[in-house]
């Protein structure tokens, strides 16, 4: 079997009757078959799940039509990529020019597709599982007609399994019995190319005849031998919690490993470089307060380039994470000041540090007795600044590093005799 393309490839459909789901676009007299009748074709954005039939619609619009087709990836594509297809779509003439996970471009990619849409060298099939309204820019938005595929029905990917085992040339020649269907269904999680590749490699999975395929014979022959990482899945957490309790943990390798996983999967660079800046201030904190710069630079950079180039910013930012002292105490800190406000309510500002914007406030005392740090010596006054009831309250416990024990021994100098550092 492995001398053929994938299942799912190989069943691609090749015009809209072959199409399963999606009748509200394909059906007799639906938008897409109109225009696939009338001959005419503009710009356009496929939004929905992944595995619904986005790519295939592209290519089955632009095959009626007899247009040149180029296609890429938002994964792996950069401006280069972008202008060089656009130039060989100038070549052709009435290309059409399909971009995968659209919204993972960034605005000057995004921004690079533009003038050849307004002028008309190219039509643009855009497909995307996220949002167009806040993931395409405004510009490319407005030039394009958004159409929303919907998730397969579980009759139509049933259908799908049972058409495969019928008439694919490769399975036909095994003697298979789709006998229970929920782990072939739910593993895929709807997608409908996972699930027939699944059931591809559950039947290779089995060297003989006769195969009956039931929920735990998937289990076993596919689940050990897929290593899937899905985003909108447990995978998508459990991988995200490794990579980050690797970077807390102070092991680069692991982390780096975990970012890879992420990367091939496709996950949004967007994602990663927030839980970045999240691990640079929880984990590290003042320990290293270089380290929330750097990923807060990381985040803008990610969202500046977007794959594939914003991979080295993310590896560069693990690392130093990772290999970073470590410090979660101004998190501590802020998780006990929160359980005192709980634990106490409420409790009174004390009047000397009130804001007094009025006659009024001031004749209540409000800012009376107020001290500025900055008119005493080490820029320093000695004053209260704790609710009354909460006076002597400690909350923050510097941690024990080279810039945190730096921090302790200035505090301890101010507050010695109240706070006891």
């Amino acid at each position: 079997m492995k001398n053929f393309a994938p299942l799912a490839e190989r069943l691609r459909p090749r015009n809209l009757d072959e199409v399963v789901g999606q009748q509200h676009l394909v059906g007799p007299g639906k938008v897409l078959r109109r225009m696939v009748e009338q001959q005419q074709l503009h710009s356009m954005i496929f939004w929905g799940p992944p595995g619904v039939g986005k790519t295939t619609l592209a290519q089955i619009m632009a095959q009626s039509m007899d247009r040149p087709f180029f296609a890429l990836s938002a994964i792996s594509a950069g401006v280069k990529d972008i202008r060089e297809v656009i130039e060989l779509s100038r070549k052709a003439g009435n290309a059409v020019v399909f971009i995968d996970e659209i919204h993972r471009f960034n605005k000057s990619q995004q921004d690079s597709l533009l003038g050849a849409v307004e002028k008309g060298e190219i039509t643009l099939i855009g497909a995307t599982t996220e949002n167009p309204s806040f993931e395409v820019n405004s510009a490319l938005l407005s030039r394009s007609q958004v159409y929303v595929l919907e998730a397969l029905e579980t009759h139509d990917l049933i259908k799908l399994l049972s058409d495969a085992i019928a008439n694919d040339e490769v399975l036909k020649q095994r003697s298979i019995t789709l006998q229970e269907t929920d782990a072939l269904l739910q593993l895929s999680g709807g997608d409908a190319r996972k699930l027939l590749n699944l059931l591809e490699l559950t039947v290779s999975g089995i060297a003989n005849d006769p195969v009956l395929i039931t929920n735990a014979l998937v289990q076993e022959n596919a689940q050990k031998k897929i290593a899937i990482y899905d985003k909108d899945g447990e995978q998508h957490y459990d991988i995200i919690s490794a990579f980050i309790k690797s970077i807390r943990g102070s092991d680069p390798n692991a982390a780096l490993y975990y970012l890879a996983r992420m990367v091939d999967g496709g996950e949004d660079p967007k994602f990663i470089a927030r839980r970045l800046l999240i691990s640079a201030s929880e984990d590290i904190g003042n320990a290293n307060p270089n380290a929330l710069l750097l990923a807060t630079a990381c985040f803008q950079t990610v969202t500046m380039l977007g794959y594939p180039e914003c991979v080295h910013t993310l590896s560069q930012t693990t690392v130093y994470l990772a290999s970073s002292a470590k410090s979660n105490a101004s998190y501590m800190a802020f998780k006990n000041a929160s359980r005192l406000v709980r634990d106490t309510g409420n409790q009174p500002v004390p009047l000397h540090i009130r804001n007094a914007p009025t006659k009024l406030m001031k004749d209540m005392n409000y800012g009376k007795d107020y001290k500025y740090a900055h008119d005493y010596e080490g820029n320093f006054a000695d004053l209260e600044f704790m609710p009354e009831k909460l006076i002597g309250k400690k909350l923050y416990e510097p941690g024990n590093n080279p810039r945190e024990n730096e921090m302790r021994t200035h505090l301890k100098n101010l507050w010695k005799d109240k706070y006891g550092y």
